[in-house]
């Protein structure tokens, strides 16, 4: 079944083996699971990966519970995805995604009274978590109250986290994170 009636995800191959497993893009293409993944820990990750964008599109401000409207921001996303980079829009978002999670963390451990922070390997659920939030985070800043539309802003930022380009928010979070990392370790 095609998503959104254009693109196949049986074509899509992701690239990084630790993230492999915990994104779906072989389910049906349903985009409105009603909450089913919530009820155990990692049942989130037999949700699709678009439906995963979808609903982290509408965490903030004017798309708060707003599931269509938010669908229809990453339906027209992956139109423009797909006429810039002339690919299936599925296979770059999954790029972004291995690209923008980061592979380092740093967590607070209490010793005494003392606080120590310590340089963590990130698991690869978290990496997609953190990979989604990075990328909407950054198209809804792009969009924000400027000219830019949040379908245009978020296939920028798509388009850009492939490509491990500088400017992308996401990509810039990710360096940041790794850094404070690799300064605890």
């Amino acid at each position: 079944m095609k998503l959104f009636g254009k693109w196949d995800p049986a074509e899509v191959e992701v690239a990084d083996p630790s993230i492999k497993g915990y994104m779906n893009l072989a389910s049906k293409a349903v985009m409105h699971s009603g909450g089913r993944h919530a009820k155990q820990q990692f049942k989130k990750s037999e949700q699709h990966i678009v439906e995963r964008l979808v609903n982290k599109m509408m965490r903030k401000e004017r798309n708060t519970g707003k599931k269509l409207k938010a669908y229809g921001i990453v339906e027209g996303a992956f139109d423009i995805v797909a006429k810039k980079t002339k690919e299936n829009p599925l296979s770059v978002l999954a790029r972004a995604i291995s690209n923008a999670g980061p592979r380092e963390e740093v967590v607070r451990l209490k010793y005494g009274g003392i606080t120590v922070p310590k340089a963590v390997d990130t698991a690869p659920q978290r990496r997609v978590d953190t990979a989604l939030m990075f990328i909407t985070k950054g198209a809804r800043e792009a969009s924000f109250k400027k000219t830019k539309t949040a379908e245009a802003a978020l296939a920028d930022e798509i388009i850009s986290a492939a490509g491990r380009d500088v400017k992308s928010y996401a990509i810039n979070h990710r360096d940041s994170v790794e850094r404070v990392a690799k300064a605890a370790r």
